[in-house]
């Protein structure tokens, strides 16, 4: 007689619990590492990202900040300069201007200022983006604002894998990196089919999807929409689709090498298009690959406006179907 065993399926991680076990796994090995911000500690986060940290790791390692981001960041620069590893979080990516002045003005400067002699090890996690319905200040994509500044690493990852490889590669660089986490990724399990091939470098892009007539260079939450532009684009167009995870600083060898192959580029990002960092990535390949050249390289993103409220911004954010329509204009 034979007896079947009943397996459950695999429970899928969501992108909030990818990063909560990177961050437990951290505390756990790191003991100069130490997370701050508001409400991280007994609330969990407004995500619930950090829940259950404060219990596992105590409230001295997991700690709750004064509503504050000056503060948040200012105490962070002078903990790293104590030799510790702070991991700081944004509520919202809208809630970081006041802490613009430390991040840029210090803790960007401090190693060239000291002559290498601080290696300030500073991680600010921010969630960002809109899709989920968020009131004023709480839906912006801003990685362009960081990504201009020397002395700043800024990391956009779309998985909960890349935003595993990108946090404990953060923590070991000895100088400021914003990690910038898609909020409408949080709770999400299902991810669009993507080709398996590894990064070449914990900052280098990935290709998450092999194609012939055109490639998409894109990063963050719209890394999904623009996969699933892609394969319903199959087989009468084969898009290429390069996923950024990092935009300062920029692998544009992979995207170069990819072009090169294709002969042709769309850019996709949710941030505003004006000097975002699609202008960047164009001007790249139009000064060192332009011979590569098919077509004109294109840019699709938000047109330069305030993010609009709740209600409209299905109107404002770039979907499948823009995707879409862009890749048949250019391919045609």
């Amino acid at each position: 007689m034979t007896s079947t065993v009943e397996t459950s399926p695999v429970r899928t991680p969501t992108f909030a619990e990818s990063i909560n076990a990177t961050l437990a796994d951290l505390l756990e090995h790191e003991p100069a590492l130490l997370l701050l911000g508001e409400d991280i500690g007994r609330l969990g986060g407004v995500f619930r990202v950090t829940r259950g940290l404060r219990d596992r790791f105590g409230a001295e390692r997991v700690r709750d900040a004064l509503l504050a981001e000056s503060t948040i960041v200012g105490q962070a620069v002078g903990m790293t300069m104590s030799g510790l590893v702070p991991i700081c979080e944004i509520q919202f990516d809208g809630f970081t201007y006041p802490a613009v002045n430390q991040l840029v003005t210090q803790a960007s400067r401090i190693g060239y200022r000291w002559n290498g002699q601080v290696s300030p090890s500073l991680v600010v996690r921010i969630p960002t983006g809109g899709g989920f319905r968020g009131v004023e200040h709480h839906s912006e994509s801003n990685e362009a604002l960081f990504a201009r500044y020397p002395g700043i690493s800024v990391a956009c990852p779309s998985t909960g894998e890349d935003a595993d490889q990108v946090l404990r590669h953060a923590v070991t660089l000895g100088s400021p990196v914003v990690v910038y986490e898609p909020i409408r990724l949080y709770w999400r399990r299902d991810t669009p089919v993507r080709d398996p091939e590894p990064a070449r470098s914990p900052t280098a892009a990935r290709i998450v999807r092999r194609g012939t007539d055109l490639t998409i260079a894109t990063f963050g939450a719209i890394t999904h929409e623009v996969l699933e532009a892609a394969h319903d684009l199959a087989p009468d167009v084969d898009v290429e689709v390069v996923d950024l995870r990092w935009v300062a600083p920029l692998d544009m060898d992979t995207v170069l090498e990819s072009v090169t192959r294709t002969g042709r580029l769309l850019i996709v990002h949710e941030g505003s298009k004006d000097v975002g960092i699609g202008a960047e990535i164009a001007a790249e390949v139009a000064e060192r690959g332009f011979d590569t050249l098919r077509g004109p390289i294109r840019r699709l993103a938000p047109e330069r406006r305030i993010y609009p409220p709740a209600n409209f911004e299905s109107e404002y954010l770039i979907g499948v179907r823009e995707i879409k329509d862009e890749v048949l204009v250019m391919t045609k």
